[in-house]
């Protein structure tokens, strides 16, 4: 049951950064730009139209926690994955990247390093197309490569 368990948060967390990748670059760049260029703009405002995506994951991930309680079954583990993968993502990208909440410094370590140069590299561009680098924790090799001086 613990192996199953532990399976199942993992396939959560995978799932939700694969489909995170596919939702960012083709809807998000796509059709659903009009709320999600808000976060590639500079705003003095703390809240972006884009968190609504974040209100609409969450909400996946409750729903699932809630029906599978009961029997503690895949769906609440796959909840459970999904909100590990939506806490990291806010520490990761809120707080460490865009320093939403000034509650670390920059990263130091070569992986959050790569992780951190790819994200500035998908803002480098201010509009729907041009933008690379989708995903939150796969991203190209290239940002983990040290830069020559």
């Amino acid at each position: 049951m613990m192996i199953e368990a532990i399976g199942f948060g993992i396939l959560g967390f995978v799932l939700m950064e694969l489909s995170g990748w596919a939702i960012h670059k083709y809807l998000m760049h796509g059709p659903l730009w009009m709320i999600h260029k808000t976060h590639h703009e500079h705003s003095d405002s703390f809240f972006e139209l884009n968190d609504l995506f974040s209100l609409l994951f969450g909400s996946i991930a409750i729903g699932l926690i809630f029906v599978g309680v009961g029997e503690l079954d895949y769906r609440f583990w796959m909840g459970i994955g999904i909100s590990t993968y939506g806490m990291l993502y806010f520490f990761l990208h809120d707080v460490l990247i865009h320093r939403r909440l000034k509650w670390l410094n920059r990263p130091k370590s070569a992986f959050l390093k790569g992780i951190f140069k790819a994200h500035q590299a998908h803002h480098h561009s201010k509009k729907r197309d041009g933008a690379v680098s989708f995903g939150l924790f796969i991203v190209p090799n290239k940002y983990f490569k040290k830069q020559e001086p």
